[in-house]
Formats: structure tokens, C-alpha cells, sequence
């Protein structure tokens, strides 16, 4: 059975040929999509997961990139960037707000669910894991974005500026705005801890595969 990547190159020169009415893909375009796809697509996944649950994450990849092949001549460097946003843009515009909501929720309490202590692990650090997951849960999607581009996905905060559509100084703004609403989404799930002294990073990143952050990303 061919593989999602399979699929999606089969279908782009599919497509590629239709548009040229020869029968013949172009295979630069082809090849530049392929290594495309395989640079990004486990970050591009895993950003779709912590963004509207796995529930989503597969329908939302494979949407970005058709999106990706379509406009492949257009991309920007790096590309990364680009390719969360557009994947934002795909699950708002393709999954009513109820269903993403109930697809991230029970994405949250799966990782809460399956988080283990290590042995290295206390008590309080996994009660600070579980309240800023429940805290995570209760934010907007652009709050956990704001809040995860940097601490989760590894990106820039320049980088992580271009994923949300604004500039570099108005996404610190934003992010300061995210965390205060994060505290107060705190308050109570860390009985005798100040809320201002927890952020996402205390969470792992998302129980998904990740790729080694590449160096450019700014």
C-alpha cells in the first residue's frame, strides 16, 4: 500500500500533468516537492498535532501540501514558516471551530493520560506538566500557538512571527498577552506555585516525531 508521501507526489505530477495537457510531468518540480515533503512534513505534522489534535493532523497535512504544490514557484525560504501557516489557515477554514476545539481538548488529555513520570521525575513536575497542559486546553488556538511555535517546534521568534502573520515586535506583544492569560488560566491547578513561574517549556514537545530544528530558521 503506498505511503502518504507516495500518494502525494503521485498526485501532484498527476496533477502537473493535467495542467500541461502532454501527458509529461515536469520532474524538477516533482523532485524539489519531494525533498520538500521529506525535510518538513514530520514538522509540519507534529505542529498540526499540538495545533488541532491528531484527529486532524493527517487531513490538515495532506491539505497543506496540495497547497505546497500548487504554489511550489512561490514559496519563500525558509520554508518552514510558510508551510505552519498555511496550515493554520487550512484548519480554520476547513473545520468548524466546535470540532477543532474537541479534537485539540482530547489531544491534551492523551498526552496527560499517557505521561508517565520518569524516574528522574517528581511529584510537583508532573502536576506542573498536567496543570499547563489542562491551562493549554482552556486558551484560544492562537494562544497555544504563540505560546509553542518557540518552546515546542523549535523556531525562531522572527520565524515563529511569519507563522502568525505579523512582525517580530508585535509577536512579542502577543506572546506577552498569551502568557498572561496563560497564568490566570493557572490559577488554582498549582496550589501554593505562582502561576508567572511556569510556561509551556515545562511540557516535553508533543508525543509526536520530531525533526532535528534546521539551522536558518529565523
Amino acid at each position: 500500500m503506498a505511503g502518504p508521501k507516495h500518494s502525494l507526489v503521485k498526485g501532484a505530477a498527476t496533477e502537473h500533468e493535467a495542467q500541461r495537457g502532454d501527458g509529461v510531468a515536469d520532474q524538477d518540480a516533482v523532485e524539489r516537492f519531494t525533498c520538500l515533503y521529506e525535510r518538513t512534513r514530520p514538522r509540519v505534522y507534529a505542529f498540526a498535532v499540538s495545533h488541532a489534535g491528531r484527529q486532524l493532523a493527517e487531513e490538515i497535512v495532506s491539505e497543506v501540501y496540495l497547497i505546497a504544490w500548487r504554489k511550489l514557484a512561490d514559496i519563500p525560504q525558509p520554508e518552514l514558516p510558510w508551510l505552519l501557516s498555511v496550515a493554520r489557515n487550512v484548519t480554520a477554514n476547513q473545520f468548524r471551530a466546535t470540532v477543532r476545539q474537541r479534537s485539540i481538548t482530547a489531544e491534551l488529555q492523551a498526552w496527560t493520560d499517557t505521561g508517565r513520570p520518569a524516574a528522574a521525575d517528581v511529584a510537583d513536575q508532573v502536576t506542573e506538566r498536567h496543570a499547563v497542559l489542562a491551562a493549554l486546553g482552556a486558551l484560544s488556538a492562537p494562544d497555544r500557538d504563540l505560546l509553542t511555535l518557540v518552546a515546542w517546534h523549535g523556531l525562531t521568534p522572527a520565524a515563529a512571527a511569519r507563522v502568525m502573520g505579523c512582525s517580530t515586535a508585535a509577536y512579542f506583544v502577543r506572546l506577552h498577552r498569551a502568557r498572561r492569560r496563560l497564568e490566570r488560566a493557572l490559577r488554582g491547578r498549582l496550589p501554593g506555585r505562582p502561576p508567572a513561574a511556569v510556561s509551556p517549556a515545562a511540557v516535553t514537545r508533543p508525543p509526536v516525531t520530531l525533526s532535528t530544528p534546521e539551522e536558518g530558521i529565523r
